[in-house]
Order: structure tokens, then sequence, then C-alpha cells
């Protein structure tokens, strides 16, 4: 399986920005999709995740009302629509995906991850 993450740039407070994720190669037919991000000198964290089979979403508190995820199945690819980004969502943006089980925020229950994109937000 490979992911391949795009859509990140720089942004200004207030604006939006989408990433999108688009997976290849050998999937299950049940599998969840997230976006992680890690932020200069800080740990990896949770942004959201939607499971492929019920389209049940999970998101991190920092981003609830502002952040989106959705999905293609036709495409197999998830997207996450930033609205009104703060400087504090500047990071390297990672999409991941999961063979088994429900959408998780643990970062180790995900088996495949993508090259990250890089998420700017200027004030």
């Amino acid at each position: 399986v490979q992911l391949q993450a795009s859509g990140g740039g720089l942004v200004q407070v207030g604006g939006s920005l989408r990433l999108s994720c688009a997976a290849s190669g050998r999937t299950s037919t049940s599998y969840a999709m997230a976006w992680f991000r890690q932020a200069p000198g800080k740990e990896r964290e949770f942004v959201a995740g939607i499971d492929w089979r019920s389209d049940s979403t999970l998101y991190a508190d920092s981003v609830k009302g502002r952040f989106i995820i959705s999905r293609d199945n036709d495409k197999k690819t998830v997207y996450l629509q930033m609205n009104s980004p703060s400087p504090e969502d500047t990071a390297l943006y990672y999409c991941a995906l999961k063979i088994t089980g429900w959408v998780t925020e643990e970062a180790s229950r995900y088996s495949y991850w993508g090259r990250g994109t890089l998420v700017t937000v200027s004030s």
C-alpha cells in the first residue's frame, strides 16, 4: 500500500486549505485512514480519522469544529479540509492507513504512512 499526500502550502490565518491523501496498491475492503501532524520540536499527534465502513469520524479536540475529514471511495482518497487555521496548526501533516479495526488516535495502530506535506500558517 502506498499513500500519497498533497495539498500542503502556505495559508494565512482565517483562510482555508485542503489536504488530500490517495491510497494505492493492495487495500482491504475495510479500513480507516487518518491524519497526524508533527510540529517542530513536538511529538507527532493525531488530527482526525475516518472509518471506511461506517464513515464515522474522530477528531482531536484542538481541531474539532475547524477541520473536516472526508473520503472518496472510488478514488480511495481521504481529505482534510482545514478551516480557520492558526499558527499552532503549522506542522508536517502525515496520512496513515489502518487495515483492521476501527479508527483510532493511536499512531502505532496504523500500518502504512505517507510522506508528510508541510502546512505553514502565517499570521
